[in-house]
């Protein structure tokens, strides 16, 4: 019989239960600390509206969105008629969940509260080349705020994201960035820069690949995209120029852009933000940038990036986008939000040994059989773990211990519990810490008091780099 090809498609994966845990308890990290800064839930489809998804992501983004056919009828009449990919498509896969959500807070807006705080963990798809830590199916993870001008916006998704990474044990030299800047103050250093206004997507799009592709490759794209040669060497200087101290940046920007009103503008309220987060956990971590792009055109304010010491890409990023719900809506409402990516995070998790010692949901007992005689009794007493809130495996049939305790290590399952007739009889079991090596008897009714003392006492000891099992 032919084998068939049975890997993932490129840049898609497939998730083994260990890696469903790990990925759950970064999730429910975010999730707990999003709602305790008052975010609330929101799914929406995977599909939507073509119209929806063109238009909102610049030059290169829309390329990325993964278009779905028409169906039936009419993809039959099309296709035996002129297709071409605008008329074969029209509907795609989301690019983002941004977009999404102006959609939703444009269709419900009467249904939800004046400031609508909301966090959505749904996966996104990107028609991309796949390379380390890009995928085509990834989950974002993401809050925003619609409904507010005010930059406490700002200050509350930058400090809701650097507590999540905080927790997730980013600190000392896994430590992290937050890179920030405004499009008002890019665009006024791309006037100072002389470069006309119907360039400045298209350079903002060079510019947002500097720390991708460097300095020259940036200077050189910018030729190409038919910036005058002055005008290049001028910004490409400035950069130079820049201070790296907050307090500096914003005094040389200052002076920079003493000629753009709204570039002053854009630094008054990066002023505002480094103000409001001063007091919260993103406060040690923000850095001024001003040549941060962010490619997507849907950005008219504050915009930001996460970068983690030792790594090469942001693990998130986000900003202010007061226009984009208003392409749906008619009429302007202002909105700012932070997307932090699931998997680069997991990534640099796995590779810097972040995860705790315990990850939840793995079994943390194995019930042992000894024979067919002993079943009742191992089933009974699994029952009895199970009501003490222990997460028990039966080894499915009987075999010898070695056998059952190779089970256990393969599924990181610390504790055996060893049921022969002779235990039965004696009303005492023998309970083995497969990590130790030590075993000890443990009267039957005992037992499930017994576990859950060590399993409490296992779980709140330090975290232990390269160890992902349950104690």
């Amino acid at each position: 019989m032919t084998k068939s090809n049975t890997s993932p498609l490129s840049g898609t994966r497939d998730f083994l239960p260990i890696d469903v845990l790990k990925r759950n308890y970064v999730v429910r990290t975010i999730e707990r600390v999003y709602q305790s800064f008052g975010f609330e839930p929101l799914e929406t489809p995977a599909i939507e509206r073509l119209e929806t998804l063109l238009g909102k992501y610049g030059e290169e983004g829309d390329q990325l969105i993964f278009r779905v056919m028409k169906r039936g009828a009419k993809l039959k009449r099309i296709v035996e008629s002129q297709p071409t990919e605008d008329r074969l498509a029209d509907s795609g896969l989301r690019y983002d969940l941004t977009v999404p959500l102006a959609r939703v807070a444009a269709e419900h807006q009467a249904r939800l509260p004046r400031y609508f705080k909301r966090y959505q963990i749904q996966p996104v798809f990107r028609a991309d080349r796949p390379a380390k830590g890009r995928f085509r199916e990834f989950i974002q993870c993401d809050l925003d705020v619609v409904g507010s001008t005010c930059m406490t916006v700002e200050a509350e998704v930058l400090n809701a994201a650097a507590e999540v990474l905080k927790q997730l044990g980013f600190e000392g030299t896994r430590s992290f960035t937050i890179r920030l800047n405004h499009r008002a103050v890019l665009r006024g250093l791309l006037q100072v820069a002389g470069i006309d206004s119907h360039l400045e997507e298209s350079v903002l799009v060079a510019v947002d690949k500097l720390d991708k592709i460097g300095l020259d490759a940036v200077h050189a794209e910018l030729l190409e995209r038919g910036v005058p040669e002055a005008s290049v060497a001028q910004l490409m200087n400035r950069l130079n120029e820049a201070p790296t101290q907050n307090a500096e940046m914003l005094h040389w920007l200052k002076s920079a852009l003493t000629s753009s009103p709204e570039g002053l503008e854009g630094i008054a309220e990066l002023e505002n933000v480094l103000r409001y987060a001063s007091s919260g956990a993103a406060a040690d971590h923000i850095r001024i940038d001003p040549y941060l792009a962010r490619g997507l055109s849907y950005y008219t304010g504050p915009i930001f990036e996460v970068d983690v010491e030792n790594y090469s890409g942001s693990v998130g990023g986000g900003g202010r986008y007061d226009d984009l719900i208003g392409m749906f809506s008619g009429r302007k409402i202002p909105a700012c939000g932070f997307s932090l990516g699931l998997e680069r995070i997991l990534l640099i998790m796995e590779e810097q040994a972040l995860f705790p010692t315990q990850l939840p949901g793995r079994p943390q007992v194995l019930l042992t059989l000894f024979n067919e005689e002993t079943i009742p009794a191992v089933l009974d007493l699994a029952t009895r773990l199970r009501q003490s809130g222990i997460r028990v495996d039966v080894y499915p049939e009987p075999a010898k211990y070695g056998k059952q305790f190779k089970y256990a290590e393969q599924r990181s399952i610390r504790w055996a519990v060893l049921m022969s007739p002779r235990e039965l009889d004696s009303g005492s079991l023998v309970v083995k810490d497969l990590v130790s090596g030590d075993q000890q008897e443990v009267e039957l009714d005992s037992v499930p008091q017994w576990l859950v003392d060590r399993i409490t006492q296992t779980t709140k000891t330090p975290r232990a780099p390269g160890i992902t099992g349950s104690p």
